[in-house]
C-alpha cells in the first residue's frame, strides 16, 4: 500500500490480512491513547510511529471496541477514515463472498463486484469497467486523497445499503505496516485540509 494513503487523514483505522484492526494516528490528539488504550487497543512503537492494534478476535468484539474508540476520537476531528474489515459485523450471518471488494495495490485500487447492485453503485461512484471485464477502475487522474475519497464513498455507500464490501490494504501482518513518513523541518503551518470521506459510525 501506498505510504500516503496511510498518512493522509488524522486518523485511520484498517485491518492487515491476518486479522489485527489497527490505528494510525497523523497529528496528536488529546486523551487518544487513553480512548484507545481503555477500548482494548494496545500501543506499539514501529518503525517511527505509535500502532494501536487490537489483536484478531470475533467481528462483535472488534466492531464493538473499534466503536467506542471512534466515537471518543470523533469529538476531536472529523478527518478519520476507517476502512477496516474486521469490525464489520452484524446479527446476521456473514456473506461467504462479498457484494463487492476493494484490493490496493502499489498506491492504486481495484474492485471486484459479485451482484448487479454492487456494479451499478462503483459506476455510480465513477468506477470503470477495465479492460479485462472482470474488474473496475477508479476514476483516472486522482491523487491520493482522491483516491481515498473515492474508495471511501463508495464503501460507505455500499455499507449503507447493506452490501457486504471488505476492503483489503494489501498489509499482511503489523509489522508491514509502512514505516512513518519523514516530517520535514518546523514550518509555518498550513491551512487545514477538509475532512476525508468516511463512513458513519457504527
Amino acid at each position: 500500500m501506498s505510504l500516503s494513503l496511510l498518512d493522509i487523514p488524522d486518523v485511520f483505522i484498517g485491518s492487515t490480512d491476518d486479522g489485527h484492526t489497527f490505528v494510525v494516528l497523523n497529528r496528536h490528539i488529546r486523551d487518544a491513547d487513553r480512548l484507545l488504550t481503555d477500548a482494548g487497543f494496545l500501543a506499539r512503537e514501529h518503525l517511527g510511529r505509535t500502532l494501536y492494534l487490537l489483536p484478531p478476535g470475533t467481528s462483535q468484539d472488534a466492531h464493538e471496541r473499534a466503536g467506542v474508540a471512534m466515537y471518543g476520537l470523533l469529538a476531536h476531528t472529523l478527518d478519520l477514515v476507517d476502512l477496516s474489515w474486521t469490525t464489520r459485523w452484524g446479527p446476521g450471518t456473514p456473506e461467504a463472498t462479498p457484494d463487492l471488494r476493494f484490493q490496493f495495490t502499489d498506491g492504486t485500487v481495484t474492485a471486484t463486484a459479485q451482484t448487479t447492485a454492487a456494479r451499478s453503485l462503483l459506476e455510480q461512484h465513477g468506477f470503470a469497467r477495465a479492460a479485462d471485464g472482470s474488474s473496475y477502475q477508479p476514476p483516472p487522474g486522482l491523487e491520493q486523497r482522491g483516491l481515498l475519497g473515492a474508495v471511501t464513498a463508495a464503501e460507505t455507500h455500499a455499507y449503507a445499503h447493506g452490501l457486504t464490501v471488505p476492503v483489503s490494504l494489501a498489509i499482511p501482518t503489523p509489522m508491514d505496516i509502512p514505516a512513518a513518513p519523514r516530517r520535514a523541518s518546523p514550518a509555518a503551518p498550513s491551512p487545514p485540509s477538509g475532512p476525508a470521506t468516511r463512513r458513519r459510525p457504527r
